[in-house]
């Protein structure tokens, strides 16, 4: 690991739990003695627009913003969001995407037409491509909202990051109530 950064870029939109699921990333990454750096930008994310946080983590990170063009991991809530955000990655990079589509306002007012065929594209571009079914996983487990947790599971198995660090870090980081609810999720997207 001396000196490679490595840059994950989480992409969704607002209400989705892309900031707990940073929060999570970055302190599994603590835990297992590495350099952390993380950065979030929120464009309207209380209305469902686009969120975007970027963590970077290594043996010395001195930039939290994933430079264009050298993500590693892309780890996307949503799939028109997880399109948009691939001119981010590098070439060969990994893709982790939530097999679900928010319409933005421009499409539930009838301008514009949700895209089709997200998935194939993505597939196209970055062979490394999971589609995971994160609510259908999340109900299985007790509940849709630890959609983002059934992802952080599945991004799991991409890190080199052992699960123990993970774990602790949900711990850590998820409330009590919701602990073992998200504990079943994060491991049904590891399992995947």
């Amino acid at each position: 690991m001396s000196g490679k950064v490595t840059n994950v870029l989480l992409v969704g939109v607002g209400g989705q739990g892309i900031l707990l699921a940073s929060e999570v990333l970055s302190e599994a990454c603590m835990l297992a003695g590495f350099d952390v750096k993380k950065s979030e930008i929120h464009g309207m994310s209380q209305r469902g627009g686009s969120v975007v946080s970027h963590v970077r983590y290594g043996e010395e990170v001195f930039s939290p913003i994933v430079p264009e063009g050298e993500g590693d991991l892309l780890f996307g809530f949503e799939l028109m969001e997880s399109y948009r955000s691939l001119p981010l990655l590098r070439p060969g990079a990994t893709v982790v995407a939530n097999d679900l589509c928010i319409p933005p306002p421009s499409v539930l007012m009838g301008n514009e037409a949700y895209p089709e065929g997200l998935d194939q594209k993505i597939a196209q571009k970055f062979p490394d491509f999971i589609l995971v079914d994160g609510l259908k996983l999340a109900n299985e487990a007790g509940n849709p909202r630890a959609a983002n947790t059934v992802l952080l599971g599945a991004v799991s198995k991409r890190l080199n990051l052992e699960e123990r660090y993970w774990l602790e870090a949900i711990e850590r980081m998820v409330p009590k109530k919701a602990l073992e609810v998200n504990l079943k999720a994060f491991a049904a997207g590891r399992n995947l």
